[in-house]
């Protein structure tokens, strides 16, 4: 018989989603500083929380 095939498991799978509404303004200063960051929205909102968590 082969070995298993697909993608292989991962130690902290990201099963937990988050959603917030933000207004027009922020969305677009979001987009911006992922282009030039080339990050995604999720990245950079993973970012953010752990920020905040820093300052606890």
């Amino acid at each position: 018989m082969s070995p298993r095939t697909g993608r292989p498991k991962i130690d902290k799978p990201k099963t937990i989603e988050v959603k917030a509404r933000i207004d027009e303004e922020t969305n677009e200063k979001l987009m911006k500083y992922c282009k030039e960051n080339q990050l995604s929205r999720t990245d950079v909102v993973r970012m953010g929380i752990e920020k905040v968590l820093e300052h606890k």
